[in-house]
Parts: structure tokens; C-alpha cells; sequence
């Protein structure tokens, strides 16, 4: 792909983004953001942009770090289930040998 700009539209204010990713990805990230600022600045009524930004961008990484803890817990979980099942086989395999 192209590096190519796409214009997007974050809480009233065009940005072009660069890069080489998909476009449809890149406009998601951006309704994504814009929805969060939305959201941020309904439910506190802050009204600076750069205030809103931030209490997006941290609201933003508070769901990121708990998707990735949530993940992290799951790969630990099939790690142990995989070893138990490994167990299990050899088990099995050991009484038809």
C-alpha cells in the first residue's frame, strides 16, 4: 500500500494521517478517538479540546491495558490447559505403548 494521507475528522478538526495502513482502519481509529473525546467531554463537561484529549487518550489506554491483561490472563490459561493436555496424551500414550 501507498503512503498515502487520509483526511479524517476528530472532534471538529480535519487531520490528515499519514502511513501505510488500510484507510477504513485508519477512519475506525478516528471515529474511535472522536467518539471517546465525545464521550469524555459529555460525561465531564470539560470543554478545552486538550483537556478532553488527554482524559480520551487516558481513558484509551485504561481500556487497552486491561484488553491486554485480559489476553495475557487467556494465553497463561491455554498455556496451562495445552500442558495438561500434553500430560493427559502422554498418559495415554505411556498405558497403549
Amino acid at each position: 500500500m501507498s503512503k498515502t494521507a487520509i483526511r479524517v475528522e476528530i472532534y471538529d478538526q480535519v487531520y490528515p494521517i499519514g502511513g501505510d495502513n488500510d484507510p477504513a482502519y485508519v477512519r475506525r481509529l478516528a471515529e474511535r478517538v472522536d467518539a471517546k473525546m465525545r464521550q469524555v467531554a459529555r460525561e465531564t463537561h470539560v470543554v478545552d479540546s486538550l483537556r478532553v484529549a488527554v482524559l480520551a487518550a487516558i481513558n484509551l489506554a485504561d481500556e487497552n491495558e486491561s484488553l491486554r491483561a485480559r489476553v495475557e490472563q487467556m494465553e497463561r490459561q491455554v498455556a496451562e490447559k495445552t500442558r495438561a493436555l500434553g500430560r493427559d496424551l502422554d498418559r495415554l500414550l505411556d498405558r497403549t505403548g
